[in-house]
């Protein structure tokens, strides 16, 4: 197994160049989680990997309705998960993201007291579907007696996440708010250690694979012997490639191909922030344009993918009825390649339903 056929079958199985799926939920259960610090990028994620009709409004009912919610898990930052996902997944990977922040939260004066004292406070606030943004919990804080803003509110509202306590509530305008997790997933299932761990891997190798044991733990916060437990589990094929294994879990996905040579992933794009080891998938190791800055880490940008490899990247500005794109290719393109962005800036307008005009420097 060469390099090219990793790129090649990673496209497939997160369902980037076969048929994709209707539903934004089914993508979020597919992939396992999908990260989401930045909102409006992390719908594109789903909506790149859904048919290509599908729009905007679609990924965003999905969210309202609390079929998908946005929380703290795996890692310290928001993901994407299925409303039936999130109590499993959750208790299994909080503890790592507790130890991790431990020593900042120490920094920013905040103990254990005052963690459980505002999540009490939290929840009483959030209770009977009453749903608030962070600014809004903040002053119901203050006015119980515990005065919290920025980085420490931000810290507490983590904490309560990572409690399994509260999660997104519907988008208000362009503000998020939170919720109860007992009101948004009633039916969330809660499994055992080890089937989570088992569900986890599986998740992640089939839709993710091929990856290496060190991308699992990059991307679940688990420890290695944990990663290891559950490929066991699921008697995982690996592979040896370049001097690395990697590992697959059930047949590489099947189906209908889509033709697209090209894709404008969003930035921290599951097919790029989801790997340690970047051996497989180049990232613009051509560089010949130079308006192209291979110093800046490509997973912190909207990035150009062509036939799987990282080819530069894009930047996205809004006007008053429409979107503009610059492309910034890290070489020289062909003449069916330009066609390609033309066609990938296409879909992106049809999911946005906005006008979008394309340059490529």
């Amino acid at each position: 197994m060469n390099p090219p056929s990793i790129a090649e079958r990673r496209l497939l199985n997160q369902r980037l160049t076969r048929a994709g799926f209707r539903r934004a939920g089914d993508v979020v259960e597919w992939l396992g989680a999908v990260q989401a610090q930045e909102f409006e990028p992390a719908k594109w994620a789903l909506g790149l990997r859904m048919r290509d009709s599908v729009v905007s409004a679609e990924t965003q009912r999905a969210l309202d309705d609390g079929v998908i919610l946005r929380t703290h898990v795996m890692r310290p930052t928001w993901h994407f998960v299925s409303a039936a996902d999130i109590r499993w997944m959750t208790e299994l990977t909080a503890p790592g993201v507790h130890r991790r922040m431990s020593t900042y939260d120490r920094q920013l004066g905040l103990d254990d007291q005052l963690f459980v004292r505002g999540t009490g406070l939290i929840e009483r606030a959030l209770g009977d579907r009453n749903y608030l943004t962070r600014a809004e919990l903040g002053d119901r804080l203050r006015t119980a007696g515990l005065a919290l803003d920025g980085v420490r509110l931000a810290h507490l509202a983590m904490y309560a996440e990572l409690e399994g306590v509260i999660c997104s509530g519907p988008r208000r305008g362009k503000q998020s708010t939170y919720a109860l997790v007992a009101e948004r997933a009633p039916k969330a299932v809660r499994l055992s250690r080890d089937e989570a761990l088992a569900t986890l891997a599986r998740r992640y190798f089939s839709s993710h694979g091929p990856a290496t044991i060190r991308d699992f733990v990059w991307w679940s916060g688990l420890n290695t012997a944990d990663a290891k437990r559950g490929l066991e589990m699921n008697k995982a094929r690996g592979e040896d490639a370049g001097g690395r294994t990697y590992w697959t879990i059930g047949a590489s996905s099947r189906g209908a191909a889509r033709d697209h040579l090209v894709h404008l992933l969003p930035v921290y794009d599951e097919y790029l922030v989801a790997y340690r080891d970047r051996e497989a998938v180049p990232h613009g190791s051509l560089v010949i344009n130079r308006n192209f800055r291979p110093a800046d880490s490509v997973i912190f940008q909207h990035t150009l993918v062509i036939a799987g490899h990282v080819a530069g990247t894009w930047r996205r500005t809004e006007r008053s009825k429409s979107v503009a794109i610059d492309v910034i290719p890290a070489r020289r393109l062909t003449r069916p390649e330009r066609r390609a962005i033309d066609e990938a800036a296409g879909r992106y307008e049809e999911f946005l339903c906005t006008p979008v005009a394309c340059s490529v420097r």
